[in-house]
């Protein structure tokens, strides 16, 4: 069981497919949440950013990392995982969306453990993917 978990929920008065779109393009992604986000390769099942793209992150001055898409279902599902490069481990990013009358419903949970057992790193990380992410996501709103 991994170290860190993260959850978020949000609603939105937008349409499913507009968030889904905002949320998975990789590079409109690092626009939200303040990273420099390109993606490295196109998604293998029809869709730039779907199954198997890979994208690679930039956050100020910590070296770079790739994210690799596991799971991808157009308007309901986004998965991916950290792939090279990173001082985390079993990092796994879960995307759910829904809809519920006229809102939008996004729970995005994150799951990792550092590479080195160091707990009070490892909450710091927490808080700060969970601050920026969150903060990102209510520019949707």
């Amino acid at each position: 069981m991994p170290a860190h978990h993260i959850s978020i929920e949000k609603e939105y008065n937008k349409p499913l497919s507009e968030i889904f779109s905002a949320i998975t393009d990789h590079e409109n992604f690092g626009k939200l949440i303040g990273a420099k986000i390109n993606r490295v390769k196109q998604g293998s099942d029809n869709h730039i950013n779907g199954l198997d793209s890979i994208r690679r992150i930039n956050i100020g001055p910590l070296p770079s990392f790739e994210e690799t898409v596991t799971g991808f279902i157009k308007d309901e599902y986004f998965e991916y995982k950290i792939s090279k490069g990173s001082p985390i481990k079993n990092h796994i990013g879960k995307l759910v969306f829904s809809t519920s009358g006229e809102q939008t419903k996004l729970i995005y949970t994150i799951d990792f453990d550092m590479k080195l057992p160091l707990p009070l790193i490892g909450s710091i990380v927490k808080n700060t993917l969970e601050k920026q992410i969150s903060k990102g996501l209510n520019k949707l709103k």
